[in-house]
């Protein structure tokens, strides 16, 4: 797969196949879509394309500083890359592109710069000015400018936006099971390895403090999860926990991560942790030994869990 900065820089001789979405989570729901695109492509003889946007439309047009995504854009394209896509087109989203006609578009954007001859698209597609061009419109173009539109039905949008609203909900609740169910993967976290203040190795526990820095990145219900990350090349396990460290007066949120056999220097490496389990709340316990005891039973939990 080829990640192209921008509608600009698409400089392929090939014709296309294009399906166009945030796609954030690329859960179940996106796959099917995706999947259809790509054996659509195949047949036909196009390349299949993914013209996505960031930031995130809602970001720009309704400032929704508040919006929490499933995925950052470094871990939407890593997902897309395994998929079999041709091209992933990410467009700086900006109220300039938002005030393109349906016309300017259709003509200038899907024909004359991605050479579109075949679109992918939900029955409930909007688009140009003010969304007010829909899927008929795109066909009635389709029939004038030479590309064929299949639409996608009701139930499988439908299914898209259900498994949305669910993962994130399941997110919030600390179900990670059922987020990653319908995700088809375990959801991730990637981030900076930063110095915190050293108090897990003071009694048996060493944690690395992972610092996400985009602010948009929806973080889990605050709790202690069973993880697994990628550090040199090889899997390790451990566990994690999200919340404040109320029992030694942490008072600022943080994720820490205690891998249960790595002991190398993670300080400033970039890691990412596959949350596969919640096993309980962040708890204040009434001394820091009655915190280590507990921290021992959720390493032989979190060792069972992983054994199965």
């Amino acid at each position: 797969m080829e990640t192209i900065q921008g509608i600009s820089q698409f400089k392929s001789s090939f014709q296309t196949a294009v399906t166009i979405g945030t796609f954030d989570g690329v859960h179940i729901g996106h796959r099917r879509i995706l999947e259809r695109l790509i054996n659509d492509a195949k047949t036909a003889g196009l390349k299949s394309t993914v013209l996505t946007f960031f930031p995130h439309p809602r970001m720009v047009l309704q400032k929704d500083t508040d919006i929490k995504l499933l995925n950052t854009l470094d871990e939407k394209k890593q997902i897309m890359e395994g998929l079999g896509l041709d091209y992933l087109i990410v467009h700086p989203f900006t109220k300039a592109f938002s005030r393109l006609s349906a016309t300017e578009f259709v003509r200038d954007i899907l024909v004359n710069s991605l050479k579109t001859k075949k679109i992918v698209i939900g029955y409930d597609h909007r688009f140009g000015r003010n969304r007010n061009a829909n899927i008929q419109d795109l066909m009635t173009f389709g029939n004038t400018l030479d590309f064929e539109v299949e639409e996608i039905p009701v139930q499988e949008i439908d299914d898209v936006s259900v498994s949305s609203t669910k993962i994130r909900n399941a997110l919030h609740e600390g179900d990670i099971e059922t987020a990653n169910n319908y995700l088809n993967y375990p959801y991730m976290l990637t981030g900076a390895i930063k110095k915190g203040r050293g108090l897990g190795k003071q009694f048996g526990f060493p944690t690395a403090n992972l610092h996400i820095e985009e602010s948009y990145k929806l973080i889990p219900k605050n709790g202690v999860y069973v993880i697994k990350g990628i550090l040199g090349a090889k899997e390790h396990h451990g566990m994690m926990n999200i919340g404040y460290n109320p029992t030694v007066s942490g008072g600022k949120k943080s994720i820490e991560i205690h891998f249960f056999d790595y002991d190398g220097d993670l300080y400033d490496q970039k890691i990412q942790v596959r949350l596969l389990h919640r096993i309980r709340d962040e708890h204040k316990f009434d001394s820091v030994q009655d915190l280590q005891n507990q921290l021992k039973k959720d390493r032989q939990q979190s060792l069972q869990l992983i054994s199965k």
